[in-house]
């Protein structure tokens, strides 16, 4: 009997070191998970970090191209407005009479044209 007590210990260890090394390798997988799971966030926030940094760079884009597009856009409205206030001159008795005498040459029956003289 002296033989199977010996031979039961033997056993306890054997099953003892299995269990120390399953331990060991639960461990080192455990680690290889945190730090795995540490890497990919670590990517993700440097990805989220460069896109961010990107968009505000096109926020800044955009809102140059808007200020200009609404300086235009003002500049257009005072150009419309003119020309409403043209429009409306241009149906005047007075432009009627300006340009007659301007590219037509025409007076009124009471008016009288001086020349120039060509002497010196």
């Amino acid at each position: 009997m002296a033989g199977t007590g010996a031979d039961e210990l033997m056993g306890k260890n054997n099953v003892t070191g299995r269990n120390t090394k399953k331990r060991r390798n639960d461990r080192l997988g455990n680690q290889m998970a945190i730090v795995g799971i540490t890497l990919v966030v670590f990517s993700l926030g440097v990805v989220v970090n460069v896109k961010s940094a990107s968009m505000k760079k096109r926020d800044q884009e955009y809102q140059a191209r808007e200020a200009l597009l609404q300086q235009q856009y003002d500049q257009e409205v005072i150009r419309a407005d003119e020309l409403k206030e043209y429009q409306i001159y241009v149906q005047t008795k007075q432009y009627i009479e300006e340009v007659a005498k301007q590219k037509l040459g025409l007076v009124k029956p009471d008016e009288i044209l001086l020349k120039p003289s060509d002497g010196n």
